[in-house]
């Protein structure tokens, strides 16, 4: 896995935030559009494109998306 695919993917769960703003040290809580929603299209994502499993909990944990990037890749 790499992290620009994920970024690229992470990205894509957004509807009405520019994608540039999207970088491994982005604080992805702190957008505007982030929600419950998206998180569990995160949770989504990470099933269908990389076959691991991450709950809300492990994703309130995680601050950036390098963060939760990570996260996936220990699973």
């Amino acid at each position: 896995m790499d992290i620009k695919d994920f970024i690229s993917n992470f990205a894509n769960q957004f509807d009405d935030t520019d994608v540039s703003v999207i970088q491994s040290g982005t604080k992805f809580h702190e957008l505007e559009e982030w929600g419950s929603l998206i998180g569990m299209g995160v949770i989504a994502m990470a099933k269908t494109q990389y076959g691991k499993t991450i709950t809300g909990k492990e994703i309130r944990e995680c601050e950036t998306v390098e963060d939760l990037f990570n996260l996936i890749v220990s699973k």
